[in-house]
């Protein structure tokens, strides 16, 4: 079995890939992302740290997090987040999951893939270009042609702040393309 290492930095930055199980459309409905919210907020209030970006795909989340300056724990943060979501999402009753006899021992409930991707953020060009990424990101799904039209994203949070003007990435006049693909490879997204 393959040794998987994490960068742990205290007080770091770093950006995140979280996928659903098999890539299932977990998100497409809104009381997933309220759940989804409701249990981002609970965490960050009982353990702190910065989300600086992120976005909920239907079958995976984007985040850059930075971490408390003598805190480097975003595992265990994520694993709260995942599981209580989970359970959340399954009391609705609205799910139909179907969990192979290996899952059913490792106590996983086919909501989640095992692990998630993360990257030390290196430096602010490094930030900025996971930033713009997350940003981007429903747009290089095919899910909307601008950023502003896909609600669940901080994109609307930097508009208010000035950081990005509201038709950046926007490709409803004019076709848009960005390159990312030093990111992509890196990151858990199909390419």
């Amino acid at each position: 079995m393959p040794n998987y290492r994490r960068a742990y930095a205290p007080g770091g930055t770093f950006f995140f890939t979280v996928v659903t199980y098999n890539r299932k459309p977990i998100f497409s409905d809104e009381e997933s992302r309220e759940i989804l919210g409701e249990v981002v907020r609970e965490c960050r209030r009982d353990w702190a740290f910065e989300i600086n970006a992120i976005v909920v795909l239907p079958d995976h989340i984007h985040a850059i997090w930075t971490m408390p300056r003598n805190d480097s724990n975003y595992s265990a943060r994520w694993s709260r987040i995942k599981k209580e979501f989970t359970k959340r999402w399954i009391d609705t009753g609205a799910v139909n999951l179907t969990v192979s006899p290996s899952q059913q021992r490792e106590r996983r409930r086919g909501v989640w893939q095992r692990r998630f991707w993360e990257h030390t953020i290196l430096d602010s060009d490094d930030f900025d270009a996971r930033f713009d990424y997350i940003h981007y990101n429903p747009v290089k799904h095919g899910l909307v042609r601008c950023p502003h039209d896909w609600a669940a994203s901080s994109f609307h949070r930097w508009v208010e702040k000035d950081v990005y003007p509201k038709h950046w990435g926007c490709s409803c006049t004019n076709p848009v393309t960005m390159d990312f693909g030093e990111i992509e490879g890196a990151c858990g997204e199909p390419i």
